[in-house]
């Protein structure tokens, strides 16, 4: 009895406080998403006013419309650069545990980190094109931070960099768990390098593409530090996601209620993504 009572005993707190702090905000997000909040929360009743005020203002379409150019770029070149790597390491180099740390080293950063760096690097005053002009090269240019067309894609190239190697860590754990006989006889057979790993090796990364996708899906619907660090949403409305829709419209415009709605649609985005595929793996565990 007592055996039994000292662990959740233990671990009550922490059950409370996720209850309280994580589940508790974000029911009542939800209903302040049906209130009247302006500055401060009021409990008077709005129905489904904030949702359809949400879609029709201009900001949270540009919002999202980022959002689509930045995670698709971000998940396809993160999951790309990753799976290149990971086959480039898979090859037994030498100091391969060193190459994994340099490419796992920035995953280590926080997303403040990452966004300030790069901004110093890609700011034409200071970084690469001021380097570039020093060095003697007087005609190149690099602006997109300061082009309101081109600044998210600098967002995408810092994100990329964040997050490849942790991608490249998940291809390479699967690459190593793939089954070698049929590796061995396809060789065997005379089938050349490439050949391997396009029909027998990378078809049975299923699950590795999978479980990356929903976490790069994740981490872009919910990016705001980076893109606070880098851009500041700027120039204009360039690089606003719907993130940094959220933050502007509960504590800067003072419209709590429409910005509790925006987040309740990005978590009915995330959990999209993300439910499906803890079911799948909650079935394969009942399964298996």
């Amino acid at each position: 009895m007592r055996a039994g009572f000292l662990p959740k005993l233990l671990f009550s707190p922490s059950v409370f406080l996720v209850l309280v702090c994580v589940y508790g905000y974000i029911m009542f997000t939800i209903y302040l998403s049906f209130t009247t909040s302006t500055m401060m929360p009021v409990y008077e009743g709005a129905g489904s006013a904030n949702y359809t005020r949400l879609l029709g203002l201009e900001n949270w379409r540009v919002s999202v419309g980022n959002l689509a150019v930045f995670a698709s770029l971000y998940i396809v070149i993160a999951m790309a650069l990753g799976l290149g790597l990971a086959i480039l390491i898979d090859q037994k180099i030498r100091a391969e545990t060193g190459f994994r740390s340099i490419f796992l080293y920035p995953m280590a950063l926080s997303f403040i980190v990452t966004g300030t760096a790069w901004k110093w690097l890609l700011d034409p005053g200071v970084g690469l094109e001021r380097s570039m002009h020093l060095l003697g090269w007087e005609s190149f240019s690099f602006g997109w931070i300061k082009d309101s067309d081109l600044a998210i894609y600098c967002v995408v190239i810092a994100a990329v960099w964040q997050t490849t190697g942790f991608v490249m860590a998940m291809f390479l754990a699967g690459l190593r768990g793939v089954d070698t006989e049929q590796i061995n006889a396809a060789r065997v057979d005379g089938a050349r390098t490439w050949q391997i790993y396009l029909r027998i090796i990378i078809p049975q990364l299923g699950p590795v593409f999978v479980s990356a996708f929903v976490i790069l899906a994740h981490m872009a619907i919910k990016s705001y530090d980076l893109i606070i660090a880098l851009t500041n949403g700027g120039p204009g409305r360039s690089t606003w996601l719907p993130s940094v829709f959220m933050y502007q419209y509960t504590f800067t415009r003072n419209e709590m209620a429409v910005g509790a709605a925006s987040s309740v649609l990005m978590l009915g985005a995330i959990a999209l993504v993300v439910l499906p595929y803890l079911f799948s793996e909650m079935r394969k565990v009942k399964h298996g």
